[in-house]
């Protein structure tokens, strides 16, 4: 039987990332398990054509605000669900591909189960599976629950 200690919610505040953080507070103050939020920014590696335009200043700069965006956005994630005051959670924003950086994530904090959405903010087709959450399920170790 599972029994969670780490579990990862990938976030991207949207209103499925609350459902899924929403399952995992719930699984988590059952099994007194910790909460690791995971906001990725798509780092300058990940841009369209865009990249050649921008700086590298400038990169930095958008990169920083990104980064500071979602530590503000974390909080107020979190102050929706009062049961987030009765497990311990831990949030943290980084660079990079979404679902290397999750998987990433998975293998260095030693995570046994992550709870993410099956749509994301980019809002794919109503009964498809987003790519991130597709390539999550692919190339995760531990079990992972899709929530919608």
């Amino acid at each position: 039987m599972l029994k969670p200690t780490k579990i990862l919610v990938p976030t991207d505040f949207s209103e499925y990332s609350d459902r899924a953080l929403m399952q995992a507070l719930d699984i988590a103050k059952q099994y007194k398990a910790k909460v690791f939020l995971l906001h990725v920014v798509h780092g300058e590696g990940y841009l369209s054509g865009i990249d050649f335009a921008i700086s590298t200043e400038m990169m930095q700069q958008i990169n920083y605000a990104a980064l500071t965006w979602a530590q503000e956005s974390f909080q107020k994630q979190l102050d929706k669900f009062p049961q987030a005051n009765e497990v311990e959670v831990f949030s943290e924003a980084v660079i990079g591909n979404t679902s290397e950086a999750i998987l990433g994530e998975e293998k260095s904090k030693g995570i046994d189960l992550i709870v993410i959405a099956s749509l994301g903010r980019s809002g794919i087709a109503k009964y498809l599976i987003g790519s991130v959450a597709r390539n999550v399920l692919k190339g995760s170790t531990c079990p992972v629950l899709l929530t919608k």
